[in-house]
Parts: structure tokens; sequence; C-alpha cells
């Protein structure tokens, strides 16, 4: 596989998940009536902005290029503890399949970081 076919699937793969966190960001920082329902019902209502601002931060040290090891972490985090929640109450685990699309596109993004 060509250096560029693996450089756009990584754009593909780490831009799904990084566009859904950035937009959830967005709308836990506006307030948007939903999403601060849902997780004040999570016992999260405290917590809703600095969720928002985080998850920002982490999707802008992913695509920063001296940064994105550290921000792909950073998501990896943020969803295991995401999927956590959404299994104890009892919702469809949506943050595990975001979390493998971040795996497959930081493979291809640095596939020296795998040992093959």
């Amino acid at each position: 596989m060509s250096n560029k076919t693996k450089k756009i699937l990584s754009i593909i793969f780490l831009a799904i998940p990084s566009l859904l966190l950035l937009m959830s960001g967005v709308m836990k920082i506006s307030g948007a009536e939903q999403v601060v329902t849902g997780l004040t019902k999570g016992g999260f209502g405290p917590y809703i902005t600095a969720f928002g601002v985080a998850e920002i931060i982490f999707v802008i040290l992913l695509w920063i290029p001296k940064t994105y090891k550290v921000g792909f972490y950073f998501i990896l985090s943020y969803l295991g503890g995401a999927a956590a929640v959404e299994l104890a109450g009892g919702q469809n685990p949506i943050a595990f399949g975001l979390i493998a699309l971040a795996w497959i596109g930081f493979y291809f993004k640095s596939e020296e970081n795998f040992i093959v």
C-alpha cells in the first residue's frame, strides 16, 4: 500500500471520531438541551462544560502533527470512560466503534508504532 493511500485512510478513519467529538464538545459548551438533560440524569451536570472543552482540546491535539500521539491517547482514554458509562447505563456502546475507528486511523498514520 502506498504512503499516499495510507495517509488518506488515516485521515478518513481519524476524521469520523474527531468530527463526532468536536460536534459533541460544541453541543456541551453551548448547553444543548438534550445533551444537558442526558448528562444531568447521569450525574455529570456540573462537568458538562469541562467535558466539552476537553473533547475539543483532545481533537485539536490529535490533528497537530507534533502532538497527535498525545491527542490520540487522550481521545482513547475519554472514549474508554464514555464506553464504560454507556455499558453501565444500559445504552448502546457507540464509543467502542469510535475507539476502533481511531485505532485503525492511528495504525495507518503511524505503522511504526505497531509490532507486526
